[in-house]
């Protein structure tokens, strides 16, 4: 990052020069020739320009030893973070259009980079949940009572050794995202059922011994859960989701069942339908085998028949693909599954770099022609030392704690671009060069959904394998159905200074209490506001204190949903948990849980000074209120957001009030939380549990002639006694 020193002062030789004649009168007054020619005048010239040399000497002070005291403790600065984002393609081309993992998209002048492998196909899909219908039949109305009818007794007469019907209804989740959020878990059957659709007009064409490969994209609804839900951090295993089992749909009936294919999944970076990502699957050489099974009358949609669809999808199907975890957990709520989806990042692949010549001198560094670098093992840094006339690949370390003179050790700056050896390092004309490594990063990459629509660079005659040329690559489309996230800039150099005494005290381990909410702020890819540990509290039961457990509750630094009560999605707290998970003590039970909130309302009447508006005085108070009240920094009582477990007083928010210029007093003020029941109970105080914070629901400020309503209450109109108003509507020509 540009290290911009700071200016202590910054007078000139001029503006010195002048000072010191206007300070001549004051102690000299019989001073009085100020030309150049007299010898006191040069004297004053020299003491003028020596005095700004040692001023920018002096301004240079300040910034050096910061950045000595870094390199001194070994705290390097935390580089950018790239965004992520997925992306769904469309293509028209029957033959097919490769991508590779290294092709670039844009939005703007921003370069993503896709992050594997894909083939394009003239495809699309919609998902269905088959729910359960919980609608009593006698309320369906005649026509789907006698449709339900026959199909239950169809179902009888095929099944007769099945047990009760379990009615369901379908609910589709489209593949552009344009649909709500999908809840898979209330399925009678624990599946996803995903019809691939196929112009009937478009033939595919494939190579000889092309195998077809589709990638599956899927990406979770956002969604809190709560306490009660929330079970510990389950350490290195949090890394690997549950698997997925896949079948594909035939054409067959075995002993009047249709009969599916299993298909072979050769990746899955969705982690069994718990994040977002692409699941990658292999269909049959043979195509002819994947279908439709024909259904008997009356057994549409039933058992392991695929639900039903309308007219105009039903003549597009091709196959149906049904999905299901293998550990027998359900799928929870989803906001996309796609096909032709591909996962890029904010990142540039740089080219091979000679980076110089060994000096056979100790500290050697190189700097890279590109920053900040990305350093993320799923794009390791390649550098290699030509050493007896070979090129030798060394390992990259993040310190040299642990490197001796034989380990072919290097270390990279990520936010300088610098390489670094330590105890081994080049010698005299051994030549150093990086053959690979990633750039890039930085919280303009967090751009909105659809911002990602252009093909940028392919990479193409770089290996044997790979064309001079894609064919159908032109007409590609692609898109982001959502925003790009976990783009976040460089860390500044006051937040490094600010974190070094927590560097050197916790060790990058999780023992104390600020060590947990320290890290948790740290996260990588996760922009969190606030982070507070809770020693000895077992959130799901919420019993405290209970030995060997710890929880960590987060707030992310906005929700666009919830802006006066933000609340971490699941992923968020899945990814702080695997992030304190390598850091913590094997003995301890961790959680990462969501904040908790306590809604209030509050009404207060006030007099207004003469001069003030009321509207305006009544905008500033309640800003005030909502500020003093609010979870994240920089508000709070004491700037670092309200604190866990404090309660609220009257005559503290009284005091708050009273703060607005143009209040004179504050005539009467009621406060009220809302209890476990849901109702409002008014109170003096109002408790808050010790893993809770309070939430403004509503506030209502009127003037002191006003009468003030009951808290959690709108102002009420006159009333009308017991005539009721009846509009007379006359009709004009």
């Amino acid at each position: 990052m540009p290290l911009i020193a700071p200016i202590l002062d910054d007078r000139s030789f001029e503006q010195l020069r002048s000072e010191l004649l206007a300070r001549i009168p004051v102690f000299n007054p019989d001073w009085t020739d100020y030309n150049r020619s007299d010898p006191a005048i040069t004297l004053l010239e020299l003491f003028a320009y020596l005095g700004e040399g040692l001023q920018f000497r002096f301004n240079q002070i300040p910034e050096a030893s910061r950045i000595a005291y870094l390199k001194l403790l070994d705290v390097p600065l935390y580089p950018a973070r790239p965004a992520r984002a997925l992306l769904r393609w469309e293509s028209q081309y029957p033959g097919g259009v490769q991508l590779y993992a290294g092709d670039q998209v844009r939005a703007g002048k921003l370069r993503y980079t896709l992050d594997a492998d894909a083939q394009l196909w003239p495809l699309d899909c919609v998902s269905i949940a088959r729910q359960r219908e919980t609608t009593a039949p006698e309320l369906l109305g005649p026509e789907l009572q006698d449709t339900l009818k026959a199909t239950i007794d169809a179902v009888a007469h095929a099944y007769p050794q099945a047990g009760s019907a379990l009615a369901y209804r379908c609910v589709l989740l489209e593949s552009d995202g344009s649909s709500p959020p999908l809840d898979f878990s209330g399925t009678v059957d624990q599946s996803v059922w995903i019809a691939v659709l196929k112009d009937p007009a478009v033939s595919l064409q494939l190579a000889a011994g092309q195998r077809l490969k589709l990638n599956l994209g899927y990406s979770p609804a956002a969604s809190t859960p709560s306490l009660d839900a929330l079970s510990p951090c389950p350490g290195e295993a949090s890394a690997r989701g549950p698997g997925l089992e896949w079948r594909a749909s035939t054409p067959q009936l075995v002993n009047g069942q249709p009969r599916y294919i299993a298909l072979r999944q050769s990746a899955d970076t969705s982690l069994g339908f718990s994040n977002e990502g692409v699941v990658r699957l292999e269909l049959p050489a043979n195509l002819a085998e994947l279908g439709l099974p024909p259904a008997p009358d009356g057994l549409a949609g039933t058992g392991d028949f695929p639900p039903p669809l309308d007219d105009e999808r039903a003549e597009q199907v091709w196959f149906w693909l049904r999905a299901w975890r293998s550990d027998g957990s359900a799928i929870g709520p989803s906001r996309l599954i796609c096909l032709n989806a591909v996962a890029c990042s904010q990142t540039v692949a740089a080219g091979s770099e000679l980076l110089g010549s060994g000096s056979g001198q100790p500290g050697q560094q190189f700097a890279l022609s590109q920053l900040p670098v990305l350093l993320d093992p799923a794009w390791p840094c390649q550098l290699q030392v030509e050493e007896a006339g070979a090129w030798t690949d060394w390992q990259r370390v993040d310190n040299f704690d642990a490197s001796s003179e034989r380990d072919r050790h290097y270390s990279v700056d990520a936010e300088a671009g610098l390489v670094r050896f330590g105890a081994r390092y080049p010698q005299i004309g051994q030549r150093v060069r990086m053959r690979a490594y990633r750039h890039g990063g930085g919280a303009a990459g967090n751009v909105p959904a659809q911002a990602i629509n252009k093909l940028g660079d392919l990479i193409t005659g770089l290996e044997p394998t790979l064309p001079l040329k894609r064919l159908g690559a032109e007409q590609a489309k692609c898109s982001n159905p959502f925003p790009a996230s976990g783009g976040v800039d460089s860390e500044s150099l006051e937040a490094a200074l600010a974190r070094i005494p927590g560097e050197l005290r916790r060790r990058d381990r999780a023992v104390t209490r600020d060590d947990f909410a320290e890290l948790a702020l740290l996260t990588p890819g996760v922009e969190l506001g606030r982070a507070e540990c809770l020693p000895l509290f077992h959130a799901p039961d919420r019993v405290a204190p209970r030995a060997g457990t710890v929880s960590v509750v987060i707030w992310p630094a906005r929700d666009a949903l919830h802006p006066n009560a933000p609340l971490p999605d699941a992923l968020q707290l899945k990814r702080v948990c695997q992030w304190l998970d390598t850091r913590r003590l094997v003995t301890t039970e961790l959680f990462v849980i969501p904040p908790s909130y306590r809604q209030l309302a509050i009404s207060l009447s006030l007099k207004v000074r003469d001069g003030y508006g009321l509207d305006a005085v009544r905008d500033w108070v309640e800003l005030l209120l909502r500020r003093y009240l609010a979870p994240l920094p920089p508000y709070g009582p004491d700037g670092r957001g309200w604190p866990l477990g404090r309660r609220v007083l009257d005559r503290e928010l009284a005091g708050v009030a009273m703060q607005v210029e143009g209040v004179e007093y504050v005539a009467e003020l009621r406060l009220a939380g809302r209890n476990d029941a849901g109702n409002w109970q008014e109170a003096s105080v109002v408790s808050i549990a010790a893993w809770e914070v309070p939430e403004v629901a509503a506030i209502a400020i009127v003037d002191e002639g006003s009468a003030l309503p009951a808290p959690g209450q709108l102002v009420a109109p006159p009333a009308l006694g017991m005539a009721v108003p009846v509009p007379v509507l006359r009709e004009e020509c």
